[in-house]
């Protein structure tokens, strides 16, 4: 039985190739997010001007509608979950915004509101 040329060519290159992708796939590691950072980038963006760069809620609309302090003890001491169902879905005046940004930057909000503690 003789195999085509192109078959010896094709059965090669997958000898060659299923291994080469088995290594990659062993070794490849997804690139890890760094949800603090990429949650102060949303919050500088979304969240600063009512709840200033620090937090503090010391900014001139944090002051008029009486804004949290997202470095209290008060705020601090919520869970994560109870953190995200605000940002998520809003409470008060302060809109929801699961819609706009997604779950997984909602989450990477709570991840740096974390490192604003007193």
């Amino acid at each position: 039985m003789t195999r085509s040329m192109t078959q010896v060519i094709k059965i090669a290159v997958l000898g060659l190739a299923v291994p080469v992708m088995v290594t990659f796939l062993m070794t490849w590691t997804p690139p890890v997010v760094n949800a603090e950072a990429e949650g102060a980038a949303d919050f500088k963006a979304k969240c600063a001007s009512c709840h200033g760069v620090d937090g503090k809620a010391a900014t001139p609309v944090g002051k008029a509608m009486k804004i949290r302090d997202l470095t209290s003890a008060d705020v601090q001491s919520q869970s994560d979950a109870e953190l995200l169902n605000i940002i998520a879905k809003g409470k008060g005046k302060m809109p929801g915004y699961e819609k706009t940004l997604g779950a997984d930057k909602c989450k990477e909000l709570v991840a740096f509101i974390r490192t604003l503690k007193n």
